[in-house]
């Protein structure tokens, strides 16, 4: 390593944004739908084995169930709400996004994720700038990148 040219890796996080295309909003609105019907199954497959748990644990117990059966059967819908408040949570937000994606003008840029990327700072350089780095994609290719690389 050069000694009279100080250099040091550092990371950095990167903004991807999008261009809204056709192909990008359709690509989208798959990937929410797909998401939506899995926890939509997994609502389903939740009720199913709530039943099956209620149901094996009433076969077992004494006829009128006792506190303790009664108690198990609760423990279980009591879990069961729990889970699927959470999936019916995590559908509700699929469903505001897909609205947002429907609502999206072509040609507008909206932040898809972040990644992290490297780069090289030596003395001088405005680590600002450096640290301020965003990739444009327009249906999954670079368009720009904007920013001190």
């Amino acid at each position: 390593m050069d000694v009279s040219n100080p250099q040091l890796l550092l990371k950095r996080i990167v903004n991807v944004k999008v261009i809204v295309t056709p192909l990008w909003k359709d690509e989208v609105q798959q990937q929410l739908q797909t998401q939506i019907n899995q926890l939509d199954q997994q609502l389903q497959q939740l009720d199913v084995e709530g039943q099956r748990a209620i149901a094996a644990i009433q076969k077992q117990s004494l006829q009128p169930p006792g506190p303790q059966t009664i108690q198990q059967i609760d423990n279980i819908q009591l879990q069961v709400n729990q889970k699927k408040s959470e999936l019916l949570e995590q559908k509700n937000q699929l469903l505001q996004n897909l609205q947002q994606v429907q609502f999206l003008e072509s040609d507008q840029e909206v932040n898809q994720f972040q990644m992290e990327g490297f780069f090289r700072v030596e003395p001088g350089d405005n680590l600002i700038s450096k640290m301020q780095v965003e990739i444009v994609l327009r249906d999954g290719i670079v368009e720009e990148i904007r920013g001190d690389i």
